[in-house]
């Protein structure tokens, strides 16, 4: 069985999952004002990123993924909204 997809208020996919965001950022050792400071973001919008309540575009997910050192993929992202990258010396 398939799992569902998490949905936004309006019933549109998020481009990430927002517990994978948060997961990462845990591993990573940030606080949520330190990532959102390293990507050039509001505390807000990092906060309602990971809370599931905005979306993440597809550069702002580069941005978080390269900020922690990880796959785009790693964040739950969409792979049609948000093409996979790497941070340099990682494999994708």
């Amino acid at each position: 069985m398939s799992e569902r997809p998490i949905r936004r208020l309006n019933g549109a996919p998020f481009n990430h999952a927002p517990k994978s965001v948060t997961d990462a950022r845990l591993r990573a050792g940030l606080t949520k004002r330190a990532l959102a400071a390293a990507c050039g973001f509001s505390e807000q919008l990092m906060g309602d990123i990971e809370a599931g309540r905005r979306n993440a575009t597809p550069d702002k997910l580069r941005k978080i993924a390269a900020t922690l050192k990880c796959r785009v993929g790693d964040l739950g992202a969409n792979p049609r909204n948000a093409p996979e990258t790497a941070p340099e010396g990682r494999s994708a």
